[in-house]
């Protein structure tokens, strides 16, 4: 047999090491450029196990199918005891299931501050010796329909926003933001913490109630896509959607609560985050419309409690895999730096789940000069993003971008191959409880979560086809 013979110029094709590649650009040598990476080492088989299982298409198509459909709306603002039935004496956190021997420093000072807050302590010191003998329940927030962003803390007597998914019927919940600084979500606990969350209480919650009451839902799902459009990417900046929050609520709160208006349209106006909670709703409902898929390789919550981080995947249930948090690299405030940082903490990481955040920085050049880095790192970060994910937002677009769709859908077939991980942007709790917030920065999961998922998913995979012969 006669091979045909080649024409043209001759081209190098590089895989791997940039500086091969940046030596054969330097001699003008013709090249393509092929981005591959060797999957996660011991996945091969795990791997080969899942990518074989005949559900797995069709389950993902479903579960994505499930999570770009969903239509979060903003429907109410409810005391937790009202809608997550918690009794005195409960507390809900962030992230996988932890217990207070294990917790973290700002963990353990927002549930010492949870402890204050419902009369079930004197001081910081009984409020810690009673959670140490285990006279209060503490249970994941992801475990109720609910998220909160850093430690997470959720009492009896919060106000919740309430989202309810108008396509499939779900819903979520998050507690108000209580703005920045020394707060209890950092693990703070100071006179200032408890008055803010006891104003929030008396006034904001019943306010913000009538005001929705009045109003009727809030089409959350077109707030975010605008704020996108706007230079947020809805985990840690959230002005722009926080603005036109405040644009659809102003007339209602005036309408219902004429007394109070000025001092709850003062608070949420200069607190840039306040619209970040009902997000995190409007992204677990979204997310939840995506569980239990059989055969699903979809990551539906990734979170964090300040000790591990842990996914969920569609098609595993309600099970956790976990590995350590890691220390975020950022940005400092004052004269804090990495030895006073915690490992990650928190359940914001449902805006990266739902194609938000760290997967939206392309759409948020500022937010650079609050986590670190440059504008082409926003970028960079967002198009890796598109390797590890299953579709494209058909709502939420980037217009630095061409208008191009938020990636979403983190695959764990994906991670695994690819050997890439969910980038995460976030703020950076002090380690000593009661400290507060410390800076902010970027954070990658840990590879384990993932590789351990995979390895379940593989037991499930061949379960399926032993049973099928």
């Amino acid at each position: 047999m006669t091979l045909p013979m080649l024409s043209g110029e001759p081209e190098v094709i590089t895989v791997g090491a940039d500086v091969l590649g940046e030596a054969l650009d330097a001699q003008a040598v013709p090249r393509v450029r092929v981005d591959w990476r060797p999957p996660m080492p011991g996945t091969d088989d795990d791997l080969a196990r899942v990518l074989a299982d005949p559900r797995r298409t069709g389950a993902n198509e479903t579960a994505v199918g499930r999570l770009l459909s969903a239509r979060p709306q903003l429907i109410g603002v409810r005391p937790a005891h009202e809608v997550l039935d918690l009794p005195k004496g409960t507390f809900l956190h962030a992230g996988p299931p932890i217990d207070w021997e294990r917790a973290s420093g700002p963990m353990r000072g927002a549930l010492i501050g949870a402890m204050l807050l419902e009369g079930l302590a004197a001081d910081a010191e009984e409020a810690g010796e009673r959670l140490a003998a285990g006279q209060a329940r503490l249970d994941s927030c992801h475990h109720h329909r609910t998220v909160g962003p850093m430690a997470g803390v959720v009492t009896p007597s919060m106000w919740m926003f309430e989202v309810r998914d108008a396509e499939h019927g779900g819903t979520a919940y998050c507690s108000l933001n209580e703005g920045l600084g020394k707060v209890l979500r950092y693990g703070a606990y100071g006179p200032e913490v408890l008055e803010r969350l006891r104003w929030m209480g008396e006034v904001l919650g019943p306010v913000m109630r009538a005001t929705l009451d009045k109003l009727g839902p809030l089409d959350l799902t077109s707030l975010i896509a605008q704020a996108l459009q706007m230079g947020d990417e809805l985990h840690n900046r959230n002005r722009a959607a926080t603005s036109l929050l405040v644009r659809e609520l102003a007339p209602g709160i005036v309408d219902a609560s004429p007394g109070h208006a000025a001092e709850v349209l003062r608070f949420i106006n200069g607190n840039d985050h306040f619209f970040l909670n009902a997000g995190m709703a409007a992204c677990k409902v979204s997310t939840d419309a995506a569980r239990n898929v059989p055969g699903s390789t979809l990551v539906v919550a990734m979170a964090r409690n300040g000790t591990d981080f842990g996914i969920q995947v569609s098609g595993l249930g309600d099970r956790w895999f976990t590995g350590p948090a890691g220390v975020p690299d950022g940005l400092y405030l004052g004269a804090y730096g990495p030895a006073d940082a915690n490992p990650d903490i928190g359940d914001s990481t449902i805006t990266e789940t739902a194609g938000l955040g760290g997967f939206a920085m392309a759409a948020a050049p500022a937010i650079v000069r609050f986590v670190g880095g440059d504008v082409s790192d926003a970028m960079a970060a967002t198009r890796s993003m598109y390797e590890i994910t299953l579709a494209e937002h058909p709502a939420y677009q980037i217009p630095g971008l061409d208008f191009r769709g938020t990636p979403v859908g983190v695959d764990v077939t994906l991670v695994a191959r690819t050997g890439l991980l969910p980038t995460v942007n976030t703020g950076i709790a002090g380690r000593v409880a009661g400290t507060g917030q410390v800076g902010a920065g970027l954070v990658s999961p840990p590879a384990s979560a993932f590789t351990s998922a995979l390895a379940a998913l593989a037991e499930v995979a061949g379960h399926n086809r032993a049973s099928a012969m």
